[in-house]
């Protein structure tokens, strides 16, 4: 006896077994299939259905407002004769969540780079294998440059910028509570003296039933 595949009939040609699957599926209940809620835009420094006690798109959003405005009004910053640079070292997670560390001095560097107006240049440290490259094409002669902006090395930093996530949690029968501190700092590199450092403390309590990859 022939298969009955519902309402579609037999499948003709030589589909794909996946769209031949799905084909079935679809007839069968007649195309009413709700596949999980629809995508909704969220504003990311709002807390949203999923939010949990972690490290959230929001406290992101938040650490790097205030560090933004704080470095700025630092006097090392905003007093200075000649405009200073930074290089970015390890921010370093001693919580117990799981976050993608560079994500923070990332949106720190894109802020300050977007409002400082040139009050402070970040050096492009990550990507000094392709500098290095096209240095030594340029002095070879092989593309061609202003001579007038040649410099014998590349640019060194003035200071270093870096952080540090320390957590302090506790739980119970009504939940979790937990507390994290978020420090940074710009240190100079030359004496290794911490010219500036500011904090900021989010304590959040939930039933932790999110999970955080």
């Amino acid at each position: 006896m022939e298969p009955l595949f519902c309402s579609m009939g037999r499948a003709r040609g030589r589909a794909p077994l996946a769209l031949a699957s799905l084909l079935f599926v679809w007839g069968c209940v007649g195309g009413n299939v709700e596949v999980g809620r629809p995508v909704t835009r969220v504003d990311p420094s709002k807390e949203t259905r999923t939010t949990g006690v972690g490290i959230e798109s929001g406290n992101i959003e938040e650490v790097a407002d205030k560090m933004v405005r704080s470095i700025l009004n630092a006097p090392v910053i905003a007093r200075a004769k000649n405009t200073p640079t930074v290089a970015l070292l390890p921010v370093k997670n001693n919580t117990r969540f799981p976050i993608n560390k560079k994500i923070f001095l990332a949106v720190i560097k894109a802020r300050l780079n977007s409002q400082a107006r040139g009050r402070v240049y970040f050096l492009a440290r990550e990507e000094m294998a392709a500098i290095q490259a096209e240095r030594k094409l340029k002095r070879r002669g092989k593309v061609d440059f202003d001579p007038r902006r040649r410099r014998r090395a590349v640019g060194g930093a003035d200071f270093f910028l870096t952080g540090r996530l320390h957590g302090l949690s506790t739980a119970g029968r009504r939940g979790v509570s937990d507390t994290i501190y978020y420090t940074f700092k710009l240190i100079d590199a030359e004496s290794s003296v911490e010219v500036w450092e500011d904090i900021i403390t989010i304590k959040k309590e939930g039933l932790d039933d999110v999970i955080y990859r």
